[in-house]
């Protein structure tokens, strides 16, 4: 037996719509008839309402619904439905689609689905937000919102609604109080998710070594490269530059719905990264003996190595609360050398590039909050000055005419 078909719920664009209204007991039924111009099928709907009033509304509401080609009670889930991958336009179908897609059936539609897409409001958002901050991470907000700013965009595209409400808290500071207080523990900055010094890294280094020596490289190569974990899986021997001392990030290496993709880096820009000292007998070891087109890092079976592979293999939370870094996520390990390198005094402009940020505003929150590199800065300035003071008077470098020599200096 085959599914009933389904009639269309508004009138099309040009047919002429007739209407009546009957009084009932319960109110007022109010009805509007068309005839489908493909079909030739006669539609009804049908609706009893308290008025006539509302009669007139539920009309003007079916012919502004033909206008805009959409039903404007349409709820949020079968919005999504109705316009399949058009909010996908100009994404990157093998990482930034997928992560958002999920974001929406994962967590928008659950949420907010049932709800009419005019309906939706920026509070009902903010308070969706706020209830995910309590059990997700700030990059999963991240996308999840980031989706829902695409669809809704689609949505005043087709005149659902007037602006977006989503639009702004795409720029919402998620996981983060309105105001910092950076030597709070609670503090969710870049570099409250770093390591503290090499001594911790190594330790960690050796404990993940425990389930074979590339989980063990894994760890030194993102830490003290700042790269992420595709970025490590992407790295070919020919990217190690020993003369220059830099290792260039080109590529990266992730587990997509397809199998593994390779492709360019997030900022699609490449980044030289230098090589610290500790990395030195890493990446000796890594590169010995292996043609320019091979991988830097392969897994314990031949294989490439993801965020995944090393939380089941080294069952990473469990082994970062052991150590007392229970806040530890494999992405910290970026934010471990890039935090370093802040702390070291690598200007802001030379960091950003090697970062790869394409703002520097995003740079700005691996610098320390404290006064000490504006103190520092303040000595090499007052030098600066001293020198100035100190330094005898230089001539001017205009040619003046020599003065005649008056009347004792002729001996007169």
């Amino acid at each position: 037996m085959s599914a009933p078909e389904s009639l269309p719920t508004f009138p099309p664009i040009g047919v002429k719509v007739s209407t009546d209204v009957e009084q009932r007991a319960s109110g007022v039924r109010a009805r509007a008839r068309w005839t489908d111009p493909a079909t030739k099928k006669r539609i009804t709907r049908a609706l009893v309402v308290p008025d006539e009033e509302a009669a007139e509304a539920f009309f003007d509401q079916l012919q502004r619904s033909a206008k805009v080609g959409v039903e404007l009670t349409i709820t949020l889930s079968d919005y999504i439905e109705q316009i399949g991958d058009r909010w996908k336009r100009g994404l990157d179908p093998t990482s930034t689609a997928t992560g958002y897609w999920a974001g929406l059936r994962l967590r928008v539609i659950p949420a907010m689905g049932h709800v009419p897409v005019a309906g939706i409001s920026t509070g009902m958002i903010d308070r969706t937000i706020d209830d995910w901050e309590l059990k997700l991470s700030p990059s999963l907000i991240k996308s999840s919102v980031a989706a829902l700013v695409r669809v809704l965009d689609e949505a005043v595209r087709d005149e659902l609604i007037e602006k977006n409400p989503a639009r702004n808290r795409s720029r919402r500071s998620y996981g983060k109080s309105s105001v910092f207080d950076f030597s709070s523990p609670a503090d969710t900055s870049p570099r409250a998710h770093a390591i503290k010094d090499l001594e911790t890294l190594t330790k960690l280094a050796e404990a993940c070594g425990g389930a074979g020596q590339p989980y063990s490289d894994y760890v030194m190569l993102c830490a003290l490269l700042s790269a992420r974990s595709s970025e490590v899986a992407g790295l070919w021997v020919e990217d190690v530059n020993w003369d220059a001392n830099i290792v260039t990030i080109r590529k990266q290496t992730f587990p997509s719905s397809s199998g593994l993709v390779t492709k360019q880096t997030k900022g699609r820009e490449e980044r030289p990264v230098p090589i610290l000292r500790p990395l030195v007998p890493v990446l000796e070891r890594l590169t010995a003996e292996k043609e320019p087109t091979d991988r830097v890092l392969i897994g314990v079976r031949g294989g490439v190595i993801t965020t995944a592979n090393v939380s089941r293999a080294t069952k990473w939370d469990s082994l970062v609360t052991e150590m007392g870094l229970p806040q530890l996520s494999r992405h910290g390990l970026r934010h471990t050398g890039a935090t370093w390198m802040a702390d070291a005094g690598i200007p802001l402009h030379v960091l950003q590039k090697i970062l790869g940020h394409k703002s520097i505003d995003t740079t700005k929150g691996y610098l320390h909050p404290d006064l000490g590199h504006i103190a520092k800065a303040g000595e090499l300035a007052n030098r600066f000055l001293d020198a100035q003071t100190e330094a005898p008077e230089r001539p001017s470098g205009k040619r003046h005419a020599k003065a005649k020599p008056g009347p004792d200096e002729r001996g007169l």
